[in-house]
């Protein structure tokens, strides 16, 4: 019995006109895909527009797909780029939540001994150290926490060698530890 068939095969079957193939590859990777631009853009709106355009992307590339990659490289690729482009028009990061000064109003002092977080506290730390994190160092962070590609896949992502990616990650699990210690 054979088992799932890969991103790679689903796509090129999408490529010769299989409707179904692409529906099972956007189930695969609706929810991660939407979570990482989220995270990066951190504006909800802002990041359903980029899906919806990374996804046309995909769509309009089908016949010219080749798997020389793993798809999933592939779509952060085209991810990353709409990214870049998002950042080079903004020309800075993007500005902090409206409701940033409300947020961290309510965290507590971290230096209060009788203090202990609750899990959703504990993400929301994280989460505040992760939008701290230059967009470099968070999106390579993001790409191997998340969605688990190798420091090859990530270097092709964002068209880096492996050693900058390695570097990158180096530095962003520092500031992480930092900004997380108790």
């Amino acid at each position: 019995m054979q088992g799932e068939p890969t991103d790679e095969e689903l796509m090129l079957a999408y490529g010769a006109g299989d409707i179904a193939a692409f529906q099972a590859l956007y189930s695969r990777h609706r929810g991660p895909l939407f979570r990482h631009l989220a995270r990066q853009l951190r504006d909800p709106g802002l990041a359903e527009e980029y899906f919806q355009d990374v996804w046309q992307r995909v769509i309009t590339a089908r016949e010219r797909y080749r798997p020389d990659a793993r798809f999933a490289t592939w779509l952060y690729q085209i991810a990353h780029n709409r990214l870049t482009d998002h950042w080079r028009a903004k020309q800075h990061r993007p500005s902090a939540p409206e409701d940033a000064d409300e947020l961290a109003a309510k965290v507590p002092d971290p230096e209060t001994p009788e203090r202990t977080l609750s899990a959703f506290e504990e993400r929301r730390r994280l989460q505040r150290a992760l939008e701290e994190l230059p967009d470099d160092q968070r999106e390579v962070v993001l790409l191997r926490l998340e969605q688990e590609l190798s420091l090859e896949e990530i270097g092709k992502i964002t068209g880096v060698g492996r050693e900058t990616v390695k570097s990158r990650l180096r530095y962003a699990m520092d500031k992480l530890r930092a900004r997380l210690r108790p």
